[in-house]
């Protein structure tokens, strides 16, 4: 029996000392340090999205536990459905890697189930920098220079692929209100849209967000070279009382829940998130160094000079709004899912 006893006690001792480790790694400081943290992006270098991302790393390290160092890397593809999901299948679950992604993402599995591999409900979403005005905008030479002209003439939209606001919006506004855009992908990112719409090879961008115009082309605006003729938002945006919003435009409640469905990605515009079964202890670190880095006036300050936008959302509200978004009627789902895929068949 002492034998058994000493035993036992010399087990129990070794099991203290194996668990050891495993409780020092729940202290979020401890664990970060030291660590390099990766932002994946999932559109191309150069976008509005990864203009964002490339400034919070600038800064957001200086709020993390444990001051990590960080890096961006891009891996565009599908509207960020192939980012996500290598990420959040195979990416380590333990808060060195966070996805930044294009706002389609988090309703992608409602709208290409075929693509979309992951459930937005079990993501861990850390927070959104900002929520995005998306625009429509036309070239100045081209003849549609209003949404009434838009219901008459037809006018070719750049994209970039399925999945983008780029592309379900201005697909979504013809399918649904009957406006004449004839939206054509395959564009590597934003920039080079831009460059086509320049060169005349397309008359118009159906969905960016303003910010990224504002970032990439800022003087397009002032000197009158684009005509900025929709907004996206469920609300207009302050600087822009004349333009009408889609969703104003609705004829009925199912044409309202439809739009909703898309265009609540617009109060998430630039959505950060982890895998899932990351230790909360780090995703509550990682959110509360977001937080701090949304108040950041260094932050602040380059964003304004850059002329990016900051609105944020916190990874809690992110959840709260997405998981209402993935509860969308199967019906209503039904509605706007195969709107984008006749439109991707045609």
């Amino acid at each position: 029996m002492p034998r058994i006893g000493m035993a036992l006690a010399i087990a129990g001792l070794a099991l203290a000392g194996a668990r050891a480790p495993a409780a020092g790694q729940d202290n979020p400081a401890e664990f970060f340090k030291d660590k390099q943290l990766r932002i994946v992006v999932g559109s191309a270098a150069g976008s509005g999205f990864d203009l964002n991302a490339r400034l919070l790393v600038r800064h957001w390290p200086n709020h993390i536990p444990g001051r990590p160092s960080m890096i961006v890397q891009n891996q565009p593809g599908g509207g960020s459905i192939t980012m996500a999901n290598t990420l959040i299948a195979s990416a380590p679950r333990d808060g060195t890697v966070i996805g930044a992604a294009i706002n389609g993402m988090p309703t992608a599995p409602l709208l290409q189930p075929e693509t979309a591999r992951y459930d937005a409900a079990k993501v861990n979403w850390v927070g959104s920098t900002n929520r995005d005005t998306v625009i429509a905008f036309t070239w100045h030479t081209s003849k549609v220079q209003s949404v009434a002209d838009l219901k008459v003439h037809e006018v070719t939209a750049g994209a970039t692929s399925a999945g983008t606001a780029q592309y379900d919006f201005p697909v979504i506004a013809q399918s649904i209100l009957g406006l004449k855009f004839k939206v054509v992908a395959g564009y590597k990112g934003t920039t080079d849209i831009l460059i086509a719409l320049e060169r005349g090879e397309i008359e118009a961008v159906g969905a960016l967000a303003l910010q990224s115009l504002r970032a990439l082309n800022p003087h397009w605006i002032s000197e009158r070279m684009v005509r900025i003729i929709l907004q996206y938002g469920l609300e207009k945006h302050p600087e822009l009382p004349e333009v009408p919003t889609l969703i104003s435009l609705a004829q009925s409640p199912a044409d309202m829940q439809a739009l909703r469905l898309l265009l609540s990605r617009v109060e998430y515009g630039r959505p950060f998130f982890l895998p899932p079964d990351v230790p909360p202890a780090r995703v509550e670190a990682l959110r509360r160094s977001f937080d701090a880095t949304m108040r950041d006036k260094a932050y602040l300050a380059e964003a304004a000079k850059a002329g990016l936008d900051v609105s944020p959302m916190s990874g809690e509200d992110m959840g709260q709004l997405i998981a209402t978004l993935v509860a969308t009627p199967p019906e209503i789902a039904a509605r706007v899912r195969n709107a984008l895929a006749v439109a991707r068949n045609k």
